[in-house]
């Protein structure tokens, strides 16, 4: 396979024990459609939910590596980071940094899911009750005597 961006050959390794394709020019990586979740699961934590990946989806500027069909470009995660994915669904073209990029994102979101959950147990807990017996409702009377 060649890069959609400069026709380099890819060359296959291995990076975090997934078979990917580089192109060893610009750095561009072709991940096979269950590769991705692979990548992201590297840095997620698997009781949690990593919610929708696909936002703001339009058309590419490149072919699939696979199909030679036209790929579409979606912003990650709704984050400002477009990635280039085949309809067809055989695999993402990630532009050289992107992993990198995704990787990141995924760690930050892993430490946002952690905060909201322990907040949401801490208020649950706050609400029964659960804060030393007295109610919220109590405990904010208290704040202002």
């Amino acid at each position: 396979m060649d890069c959609p961006r400069d026709k380099t050959a890819l060359k296959a390794k291995i990076e975090r024990e997934i078979e990917i394709d580089e192109c060893p020019s610009c750095k561009g990586k072709w991940l096979d459609q269950h590769e991705l979740d692979l990548l992201e699961n590297t840095v997620f934590v698997a009781e949690l939910k990593k919610g929708t990946r696909m936002y703001a989806i339009r058309e590419s500027d490149i072919n699939c590596l696979k199909c030679n069909e036209q790929m579409a470009t979606f912003n990650y995660r709704a984050y400002n980071l477009p990635i280039d994915y085949c309809p067809d669904q055989h695999g993402f073209w990630l532009d050289g940094g992107e992993d990198k990029q995704i990787l990141s994102l995924m760690k930050k979101r892993v430490g946002d899911l952690k905060r909201s959950k322990s907040a949401e147990i801490a208020w649950n807990a706050s609400l029964s009750g659960g804060a030393g017996g007295k109610s919220i409702i109590d405990r904010i009377k208290g704040f202002f005597r």
